[in-house]
């Protein structure tokens, strides 16, 4: 079956319940950090003879986990709460400010810890008279050592207590090192044992690398994500995805297959057959960063209001739609945003 199956109505239902929701987002927070470089002002550097950029604005922003969290606060969701570690350092610092400027956000359960560096991107944009903003080389700053098992236990703390007060949760599996960040392996087991005892928090979980080791927890793999799950090639064919969606399905959860502008595969186990709930198509220039962050936010806002999981996944992909148009920055959508592109596709 391939259709969308939002209707105004439940869009409503899901934009009315947004402000009582208490939503979690376990994962890896970065801080993302933009410096904008006027390059009419460049200067000589008498110390190396080099051009010495000058920076006349810098910005500030969560990112990484951070960018669900700026999802779920643009759909108006009441209560947002993090659980995360950030070190004990300047960029630590412009994190936390930058997340208590966000609407809705409760940050009593980031852990911080000298123990850990703040991850950041340091984002240079050079600024030429006339032009547009060009990104430079980004500067990274990640942990490159396992994080310490009192961190790991800290966060563990953090969520078991939040669990029974919470709808929903969003686990983002971020760093390529997973022993390097807040999802490691024991977190995973964690956040699975917690979802069998209390399977009533809506759950949903997104890895770059290894989706495969969630069990228990609703999943929300891209198309090439699935494939590699199973050990397939990105070139397979639908009926190899399609059994590789319903083997992730067999892990207990509904698993929420992505597939850019063809929508999303839904899978609810239980022997029922796949779903598909088609994409919307958008013209013009777009910018895909963020889209499956956007996409999580949708479909955990559809499952903590009442709507069903083919709901959910159309209002994810509406969602994104909205966000992939908003050029060179990582977009959210507003509710008034959402009903216009709804009533279009009508």
């Amino acid at each position: 079956m391939h259709d969308f199956p939002l209707t105004s109505d439940k869009l409503e239902q899901a934009l009315a319940k947004a402000k009582d929701l208490r939503i979690a987002v376990v994962g890896d927070l970065f801080l993302d950090r933009y410096l904008h470089i006027d390059r009419a002002l460049d200067e000589d550097s008498i110390e190396t003879g080099e051009t010495a950029y000058q920076v006349t604005r810098v910005i500030a922003s969560p990112g990484a986990a951070g960018t669900v969290i700026n999802n779920l606060s643009a759909l108006g969701v009441g209560c947002i709460l993090p659980v995360a570690f950030i070190g004990d350092d300047g960029e630590g610092y412009e994190l936390l400010q930058a997340l208590r400027r966000t609407a809705g956000v409760v940050t009593d359960h980031v852990v911080t810890t000298r123990e850990r560096r703040t991850p950041t991107y340091t984002k240079p944009m050079h600024l030429h008279a006339g032009g547009k903003p060009v990104e430079g080389n980004r500067l990274d700053i990640r942990n490159r050592q396992g994080t310490p098992q009192t961190v790991i236990d800290s966060l563990k703390q953090e969520i078991r207590a939040l669990w029974p007060t919470l709808d929903g949760v969003i686990i983002l599996d971020q760093v390529g090192d997973p022993t390097t960040g807040v999802i490691t392996d024991e977190m995973a087991h964690h956040l699975a044992e917690l979802a069998q005892t209390d399977p009533g928090v809506v759950t949903l979980a997104d890895s770059r690398e290894r989706i495969g080791v969630f069990h228990h927890l609703a999943l929300k793999p891209n198309q090439r994500e699935t494939l590699r799950a199973s050990g397939l090639p990105d070139n397979a064919t639908d009926q190899q995805l399609e059994a590789a969606i319903q083997k992730l399905a067999l892990k207990g959860a509904p698993v929420f297959c992505t597939r850019a502008e063809a929508g999303i595969i839904l899978a609810e186990g239980n022997g029922k057959p796949l779903r598909r709930v088609r994409g919307v198509g958008v013209s013009g220039p777009i910018d895909p960063v963020g889209a499956g962050d956007s996409t999580s936010a949708g479909i955990v806002l559809g499952q903590t209001s009442g709507l069903d999981a083919a709901e959910s996944a159309a209002l994810g992909c509406l969602v994104a739609s909205i966000t992939v148009q908003k050029i060179g920055t990582t977009g959210t959508a507003s509710p008034g945003e959402l009903r216009e592109a709804l009533k279009l596709l009508n």
